[in-house]
């Protein structure tokens, strides 16, 4: 028979974040597969009869197939990703392993959320992505550079809040100030940025600027960089978007959901 394979979001860092359904399907495996800084991250919950395999950065596509390969043969395995599985995370290439096994044999598939980053950034800075947003990554490591700009002069275009995943790393040190151009073509130089660094770990840090003010040095792979809408306004250490174009209409509006 085969088994089954769940995969895990652990939120942004601290424990405190994970949820209990993630919790307690990493408790129940008898695999947990996972790059060695997730491994760590959920350390807490693993058992000493539990297989445990920690895998090392730019390994991902192999460590699905180990992850689905070990499901197949008839185990509970957990594969483990930062934040949500499903963003940025390894949900799509274990899914697209387990589709590629022959029916009969496939393991049963199940992927549980997380928080990530661009919501964990958020919240620590008020509510900048209460209205539409979009979320990007500056990595052209999958991505070509041509299409991560077009993409970027999009959603400066609509207007939306952005949240930028993977800005800039010591292998990467331009994109950033090269996206920090191109928004400012279409946003205003005041445009409310936060920059949020190893979120729920330990260093944490928040930073607000504008965008025309936004230094690049002060970022990191680990930074989460929020960028307003031209309705984002800054409330002393928050950042807030409106839930409509025109800004709250009333008491009721600012009090809803």
């Amino acid at each position: 028979m085969t088994g089954v394979l769940t995969v895990v979001g652990l939120g942004p860092g601290d424990a405190r974040h994970r949820t209990p359904a993630a919790t307690t399907a990493i408790a129940d495996a008898e695999a947990v597969y996972g790059y060695a800084a997730y491994i760590e991250a959920c350390e807490d919950i693993l058992r000493p009869d539990q297989i445990v395999v920690r895998g090392r950065m730019t390994e991902e596509k192999l460590r699905a197939e180990q992850a689905v390969d070990a499901a197949a043969g008839g185990r509970r395995v957990v594969l483990v990703s930062s934040g949500d599985a499903g963003v940025y995370g390894m949900a799509t290439l274990a899914l697209s392993n387990a589709y590629e096994i022959e029916e009969s044999v496939r393991p049963a598939v199940h992927v549980l959320p997380g928080v990530t980053a661009a919501l964990a950034a958020s919240a620590l800075v008020g509510a900048p992505l209460a209205h539409d947003f979009a979320c990007l990554t500056l990595s052209d490591l999958l991505t070509p550079w041509e299409e991560v700009e077009r993409r970027l002069r999009a959603v400066a275009e609509a207007d939306l809040a952005i949240a930028l995943y993977n800005p800039r790393s010591k292998g990467r040190p331009w994109q950033l100030g090269r996206a920090r151009e191109v928004l400012l073509e279409r946003r205003a130089p005041g445009t409310p940025v936060a920059l949020v660094t190893d979120i729920a770990r330990d260093g944490q840090r928040v930073g607000l600027t504008t965008l025309a003010d936004l230094d690049c040095d002060e970022v990191g792979m680990t930074t989460t960089v929020l960028i307003g809408s031209s309705t984002t306004l800054r409330f002393g250490d928050w950042l807030v978007t409106p839930r409509s174009a025109a800004g709250p209409r009333s008491a009721d509006d600012r009090s809803a959901g």
